[in-house]
């Protein structure tokens, strides 16, 4: 059944989670009286709200949209956003990286480069990890007016306007917890979302292989007829694939993330922060079942149909599937991802901008209050600018491409000289301001090269992958080789800062538990690519 508007069941679901958001931002209001409160969450949540927010902050547009998007385009390799490029990657965080972040006491990830290298790639980093945030800011604004305007037919400037003014009363209020607790709620609601959905293309489709099946042959396997190296022609290849998005891309997003990272860092203690992407990676595991299923289900049917906008993939198939309360349940579901998405994004910006920037180097020393009304102004701020960049987003047809596209060009090199900082003594500080920047121009260069015909590849995706690796690699020479003319900071100024130079007596062990899990993770991960090679 194709349903061509929404009822008042429809419109009642939705209403309810969104009064559902501001309640909870009042609630939490009252528990955010300090700037660390506000910005920080002062490190004081149980491991189990953190790994749910730590898990929710990746389903935004990311997670919804631009994978169900991806698979419609790509089909079964879609698969390797999960068992490649985020279950590796969230166990190196969680035991080798979450415990230099812990003990470093930074608060943030530019923060660490501050502790690490200094004033002038604490900047540097701070600056374009804010811009990255504004474009993904846009990206889940333009997500979520396209998904409404296709629903409701209502304009994109109403809809962000809306969506921006329910999204700053609760991060105003109740600052960085208010966002986490309802990453909470907007998880929940787009588990039950998206549940149904998978139920019933399973259902029609008669299984897994019944989806597979009415795909072209090229799309039904995440290895097989793969070649090894071959960017300029085929859609994707094992180099790109392994290299660009299972280690540069995957690494660089699950491991120097801000929004991640300030989840975990918001735990109780050290070992909390440790746990926290090593319980977020057991429904990471299984989550394909509730987007990249359908989004195959939704390639047969655009193939068939000749539709190829596949950013409109998972309202396309709501719509051709749910009747009206499941219809208003399914899009309450997509706002809630896309919402919790644009709330971190904001809620990021404005901590980046109060804690990493103004408070560091423009006004110290000012009040507890003038930094909580700043971290408040700065949200409004990031509002404002996040419905500029969802314009940008009109330039694309698939949403996880533009995604791929932002993250080669500024995590990819962060990873380089954060990889460098956390396990090297001799990275120097001056190093680890070119290598950042020139790994940033580099993957910029290939961007525009890409752009105007310089460069071809079979995809974009597969572009984005050997831009990445272009960045990754300009930034590991470039600190490698100024380190060799460089001095070194002493033992005592790295004291606690790195990996090696943590003090053995206090430096967090990883426990029994904890190892069998990560060892339990992997196995899985690696039958799953035996069993969809």
């Amino acid at each position: 059944m194709l349903l061509n508007s929404p009822n008042a069941v429809t419109y009642s679901i939705i209403g309810i989670y969104l009064v559902a958001t501001i309640v909870v931002g009042a609630v939490v209001r009252r528990r955010s009286v300090t700037s660390s409160q506000f910005l920080h969450a002062s490190r004081a949540l149980p491991t189990a709200v953190t790994a749910i927010a730590f898990l929710a902050a990746n389903c935004g547009a990311l997670e919804i949209v631009g994978i169900v998007a991806a698979s419609a385009k790509y089909g079964a390799i879609a698969l390797h956003f999960y068992w490649l490029g985020a279950i590796p990657a969230m166990i190196f965080l969680a035991l080798f990286m979450m415990p230099v972040y812990a003990r470093s006491g930074a608060m943030t990830v530019p923060d660490f480069l501050r502790v690490r290298y200094g004033t002038a790639t604490h900047i540097l980093s701070a600056v374009s990890l804010a811009t990255m945030m504004v474009f993904v800011s846009g990206i889940s604004l333009y997500a979520i007016s396209a998904m409404l305007n296709l629903f409701f037919g209502w304009s994109f400037f109403g809809i962000a306007i809306v969506t921006s003014s329910v999204i700053l009363c609760y991060s105003m209020a109740g600052g960085l917890k208010a966002t986490i607790y309802n990453e909470i709620l907007q998880f929940a609601l787009t588990i039950t979302g998206l549940v149904p959905l998978a139920y019933l293309v399973l259902r029609d489709f008669h299984g897994i292989h019944g989806v597979l099946q009415r795909l072209p042959a090229n799309m039904t396997h995440v290895w097989s007829g793969l070649p090894l190296v071959q960017p300029h022609t085929a859609t994707m290849d094992v180099f790109g694939l392994v290299v660009g998005l299972g280690f540069v891309l995957s690494c660089g997003y699950w491991c120097t993330d801000f929004l991640l990272i300030q989840r975990a860092l918001a735990a109780r203690d050290v070992e909390a922060s440790m746990n926290t992407p090593l319980f977020a990676a057991i429904p990471k595991l299984f989550f394909p079942l509730l987007v990249v299923l359908p989004g195959m289900a939704t390639g047969f049917f655009f193939r068939r149909d000749g539709v190829f906008r596949y950013d409109q993939a998972l309202p396309f198939l709501m719509r051709h599937y749910y009747g009206h309360a499941l219809l208003g349940l399914g899009i309450s579901a997509i706002l809630a991802s896309l919402m919790s998405g644009l709330a971190g994004n904001i809620g990021a910006l404005s901590t980046l901008w109060t804690h990493d920037l103004y408070r560091a180097h423009l006004r110290p020393g000012r009040s507890d209050a003038h930094y909580i009304l700043v971290g408040r102004l700065s949200s409004a701020t990031a509002c404002v600018l996040s419905v500029f960049a969802a314009y940008v987003s009109f330039h694309f047809n698939n949403l996880m491409d533009y995604l791929q596209l932002l993250f080669s060009l500024f995590n990819a090199p962060l990873f380089a000289v954060f990889l460098l900082g956390m396990f090297t003594t001799w990275a120097t500080a001056r190093a680890g301001f070119w290598g950042l920047l020139s790994g940033v121009v580099v993957a910029a260069a290939h961007n525009l090269a890409v752009r105007f015909g310089g460069l071809t590849y079979g995809s974009q995706m597969l572009a984005n992958f050997y831009g990445a690796i272009c960045g990754w690699i300009t930034s590991i020479v470039v600190v490698c080789v100024l380190s060799s003319f460089t001095k070194p900071q002493s033992p005592e100024e790295l004291k606690g800062i790195t990996y090696f130079t943590q003090d053995r007596g206090h430096r967090p062990t990883v426990s029994s538990r904890s190892w069998l899990l990560a060892i339990s993770l992997l196995l899985i991960c690696v039958g799953l690519n035996f069993i969809f090679r």
